[in-house]
């Protein structure tokens, strides 16, 4: 079993590469596939958590207002690095992993025209699977950047 195999489980043993910090419900982490640069998940810190609505409300405001927190850096940090950034879109969609986690994804003017209007799930596998896309060292620069400006705005 790797840690991809147990998101939030390594996560909590500190074993999860992707994680930028640990916020108040869950773990800011930077995505897997970075061809919209900047595409971040708030995990659960709950393994058995699958739902919004399986958090109590005052634990689930707080998962939201790190959802907000995490976006708003990753706003920040992408509308400092390029000149088209367009917006942030936000998703919890739960369809796929059985854990709540909310996609933070950061669009573009230079996305193709296409794919502008449509949830960024629907870009093709090839462009997902794209190993020129992977997390790697290469995007250390802006895993930095992410981390320091949601520990700036954890200040605030």
């Amino acid at each position: 079993m790797t840690w991809q195999d147990d998101r939030v489980g390594s996560a909590l043993r500190g074993e999860n590469p992707t994680v930028l910090r640990r916020l108040h419900a869950g773990f800011a982490v930077i995505g897997d596939a970075q061809f919209l640069p900047g595409y971040c998940v708030l995990l659960t810190d709950d393994p058995s958590v699958g739902r919004l609505t399986d958090l109590p409300r005052p634990r689930r405001l707080r998962f939201l207002a790190d959802v907000e927190l995490l976006a708003e850096a990753v706003e920040v940090v992408c509308a400092r690095r390029d000149e088209r950034f367009r917006r942030v879109n936000i998703e919890i969609l739960g369809n796929t992993d059985p854990y709540l986690h909310a996609h933070v994804r950061a669009r573009y003017e230079w996305e193709p025209p296409e794919r502008v209007g449509h949830p960024v799930h629907l870009y093709p596998p090839e462009v997902w699977a794209d190993p020129r896309h992977a997390l790697g060292p290469r995007h250390d620069d802006l895993r930095d950047a992410l981390a320091a400006e949601v520990d700036r705005l954890l200040t605030l």
